[in-house]
């Protein structure tokens, strides 16, 4: 640093004011200290200028991840929130913090290598949420809780993209439609994503004078098979399914072709929160609801971003709707046949 005052001909503090902001400098004086470093080659130590201005420039995104890892779903919002911290000069940290893991939490909280975090996979009661404010950590959600009054989030807006993947099959004259969810446990448990759209198909169903009908469902393949299963036992004249679990959908789709039953001749199948590349994977490709991911993930970091700065007054809260992207797996009602849910033909 002393070698960089002196080509640029100004104070050691200046050049730590350029590097820090803690002062505001002249354009000028900046230019100087800039062509200087690049000059010598100069590289500020990170853990020398966090101790200076008390942070670490690193921000967590916190999600628990199982043994399946990420999908090109999930990756999306992974993907927006780095390219954010890093735009800005920071480091985004992935931790697998899923609700139980209080303990957890509260350890990292306690040694302050974060400046702040993202929380994903919110539940409607999240005692992580707890956790942070007791800490006092800042923190941003990508999800909400039951009462997110005073907390800053992004979302989806679970309900108008219900709605409108509803109003995509009414239009084209579906009229039994059958909502793959995901797990009971999940559901039981809170999961934001799963309450609120079985909340939302309902009341979109209704809305439109059809009885709404939901399965929940493993999150796997083979969950989606037994979900597929159970729909026919229940409304074994569907012609329609809305698939929330992107895991279970190719089990879906799976024994939809074991029961000789063309998509989307027979069943047109919409696929919720999706990204176009699970979408094009299926054949035909999947008609689905694509998920705001990397826009939720990058605007939740620049929301942490300004809170850690101060600026920005009041709670960040955002709600982002699924985009209707119209492919293969969809179109108008056949008069249908009469299924069974008793196994597939010749069995």
């Amino acid at each position: 640093m002393h070698d960089v005052a002196r080509l640029a001909r100004v104070s050691v503090s200046t050049v730590s004011y350029v590097l820090t902001g803690t002062r505001p400098i002249s354009q000028a004086t900046r230019d100087k200290v800039l062509a200087a470093m690049a000059e010598l080659d100069y590289q500020p130590n990170a853990m020398a200028r966090g101790l200076a201005t008390r942070r670490s420039r690193i921000v967590g995104l916190l999600m628990p991840i199982d043994e399946r890892g990420l999908g090109a779903t999930e990756t999306a919002f992974v993907t927006g929130a780095a390219a954010a911290a890093s735009a800005a000069g920071y480091h985004l940290v992935l931790s697998p913090v899923g609700a139980d893991d209080l303990d957890d939490l509260r350890r990292l909280a306690t040694q302050r290598m974060l400046d702040g975090v993202v929380l994903m996979e919110v539940q409607v009661q999240d005692g992580r949420v707890t956790a942070l404010q007791e800490a006092g950590v800042p923190f941003v959600l990508i999800g909400r809780t039951s009462e997110p009054a005073d907390l800053s989030y992004v979302d989806i807006d679970f309900d108008q993209t219900v709605r409108d993947a509803v109003a995509h099959l009414v239009a084209l004259g579906h009229r039994r439609i059958v909502y793959v969810n995901h797990s009971t446990a999940a559901i039981a448990a809170g999961y934001g994503p799963a309450v609120r759209t079985r909340d939302s198909f309902a009341a979109a169903m209704v809305g439109h004078g059809l009885e709404p009908v939901m399965i929940a469902a493993e999150d796997s393949a083979a969950g989606g098979r037994a979900a597929l299963a159970a729909a026919l036992e229940l409304a074994p004249d569907l012609t329609a399914v809305l698939a929330m679990n992107e895991n279970a959908i190719f089990g879906i789709l799976g024994e939809l072709a074991v029961r000789r039953r063309a998509v989307p001749d027979d069943v047109s199948v919409v696929s919720m929160v999706t990204s176009p590349q699970v979408a094009e994977l299926a054949h035909p490709a999947l008609t689905a609801m694509t998920s705001p991911g990397s826009a939720l993930g990058r605007i939740a970091v620049e929301a942490l971003l300004r809170k850690l700065d101060g600026v920005g007054g009041d709670s960040h809260q955002q709600l982002l709707p699924c985009v209707l992207e119209i492919r293969g797996s969809t179109c108008p009602a056949t008069p249908t046949k009469k299924l069974t849910g008793s196994g597939p033909p010749g069995s």
